[in-house]
């Protein structure tokens, strides 16, 4: 019996590379995003409903998510994996500067709702000795110059990996942080309000982690033996290294 995974945030990015590559490799998937036209064209490109269901729903919208969880066909119902991707950066202005609106709306995304959906799986997978593979970032890891929010909530979703996986440890379950440098995809657009040259700025020359490497990386942490648990893990573009410390000079 092929496997099920449960993919949030797969319009784009690294939830619909992520789709095609397990379903390419035999799994089922369930993929999640707030645009039912981009939902209904991947189900189809992926194969149709045999293979892959779409739920559209906002991921901040606890009621329709559950709604959405409750009809799910009975061949998709058997969840082995969840993977938290959907997540957003709002803004890169300093925190003086930052709109309050964008904190709370990447707080929401990156942390409410992922908890969320983890508590609302947490018994199925456990029950299939499944697992939890979550989208954290390196700016959990290495503070930065507009990082604010941002990289606390990503900070969060990795240690929450880390103690959830203390809370399941007998049960068989496994738990991942999976912590990525620079991608490129709409994340950039998304967080610069759909600025394209501030995108192009950003990727131009660097030879960034494309969704595709994202993917090849989670159904790696996916197809191990089931007794070995990746804790987590951080990738980067070889053209990236850590900032030096920020030092700010008084005028002469």
């Amino acid at each position: 019996m092929p496997k099920t995974a449960l993919i949030t945030g797969a319009t784009s990015g690294f939830g619909e590379a992520t789709a095609r590559k397990f379903v390419e490799n035999g799994w089922k998937v369930i993929v999640t995003g707030r645009r039912a036209d981009r939902l209904a064209t991947l189900v189809e490109a992926l194969g149709g409903p045999s293979v892959a269901h779409g739920a559209s729903f906002d991921i901040r919208d606890e009621a329709a998510m559950n709604a959405a969880l409750d009809v799910l066909p009975e061949a998709f119902r058997g969840v082995d994996l969840l993977i938290n991707n959907a997540g957003l950066a709002l803004g890169t202005a300093p925190a003086p500067e930052s709109r309050l609106d964008d904190w709370k709306t990447m707080i929401d995304t990156n942390v409410t709702a992922l908890v969320t959906m983890t508590k609302r799986m947490l018994p199925t997978l456990m029950e299939r000795k499944g697992a939890i593979i979550n989208i954290s970032s390196t700016a959990a890891l290495y503070p930065y110059a507009g990082g604010n929010v941002y990289g606390a909530s990503k900070a969060f979703v990795k240690h929450f990996s880390y103690n959830l996986r203390c809370d399941v440890v007998g049960s068989g379950m496994r738990v991942t942080s999976v912590e990525p440098g620079l991608c490129e995809s709409e994340f950039t657009l998304v967080r610069t309000g759909g600025n394209q040259a501030a995108y192009d700025a950003l990727y131009k020359g660097a030879e960034a982690i494309q969704p595709e490497d994202i993917a090849e990386t989670l159904f790696w942490i996916a197809m191990l033996p089931p007794h070995v648990n990746i804790n987590a893990v951080e990738l980067m573009p070889v053209s990236q290294t850590w900032a030096g410390f920020n030092i700010h000079r008084k005028p002469a």
